[in-house]
């Protein structure tokens, strides 16, 4: 087999893709191992860093400005396919095109691979907000609308701008994170009030008592912020639960 650089994988950066020498170029670029002759110390630079994300705003704007109703779907990226949460995941998804959502992950496997097929596979929009990371897998398969994304805390925009609803399977850290960013955010009036919906009672019931005692009970926050979660344990309530919701006008 030929050691040739051209025949090496596609390495993303950002919403970049580049191989061989052209890959080699950009590493050593972001190493700053060329003089400035070769490469503009500008590149490094905090106006540059604005300037790239104000073009990811731009780039992530004008597609979802287009999209119309979605949900955000979020969960663990290790959750196997022959698991109840994928397949609960691949079922929510078909529920949501039916009733004429877009579906919105972040593009990883797991539950968010199982949301996407089940949005694609019923002909609906289905969307994957993809990030950078040291061990990225890529997007899923299931999507038809893809978005790459350098900066978290620019995708994260686009999945509490453009949602109607979140819906947050068993997951682990970054799962977490998007339960008590959204919240923040409604709680704050940072963003209008929105679903944020919770999905098997087994799993988040600690996490809800957890509140309870302490957060409740220590007067950390209002009684009335728990209200800000529903717990549902099938598809088909969550799909009820936000239908009502966009009925509502919430």
């Amino acid at each position: 087999m030929s050691n040739n650089k051209q025949t090496d994988e596609f390495v993303r950066r950002g919403r970049i893709r580049a191989r061989g020498p052209a890959d080699e170029k950009l590493t050593q670029a972001d190493a700053g191992l060329f003089t400035p002759d070769e490469d503009s110390q500008f590149v490094h630079t905090d106006p540059w860093r604005a300037l790239r994300i104000l073009g990811e705003f731009v780039d992530g704007f004008d597609t979802m400005a287009r999209v119309g109703r979605t949900v955000s779907v979020f969960g663990s990226a290790r959750t196997p396919r022959d698991a109840d949460d994928y397949l609960a995941a691949v079922r929510l998804g078909e529920l949501l095109v039916e009733d004429d959502y877009a579906v919105m992950t972040g593009g990883g496997p797991g539950v968010m691979e199982a949301a996407n097929k089940g949005a694609y596979e019923a002909d609906g929009v289905s969307i994957g907000c993809g990030i950078e990371l040291p061990n990225e897998q890529g997007i899923n398969s299931f999507t038809n609308l893809q978005i790459d994304f350098r900066y978290f805390f620019v995708r994260k925009v686009m999945f509490v701008k453009y949602a109607e609803a979140f819906v947050v399977f068993p997951g682990g850290f970054g799962t977490m994170d998007e339960v008590f960013e959204s919240l923040t955010l409604i709680q704050t009036g940072k963003t209008g009030v929105f679903p944020v919906v919770l999905y098997r009672s087994d799993f988040w019931a600690g996490m809800i008592q957890w509140i309870r005692s302490r957060l409740i009970e220590g007067e950390m926050i209002s009684p009335k912020d728990i209200e800000l979660l529903t717990v549902c344990d099938t598809p088909e309530e969550i799909r009820d639960v936000i239908v009502e919701a966009s009925a509502a006008g919430a």
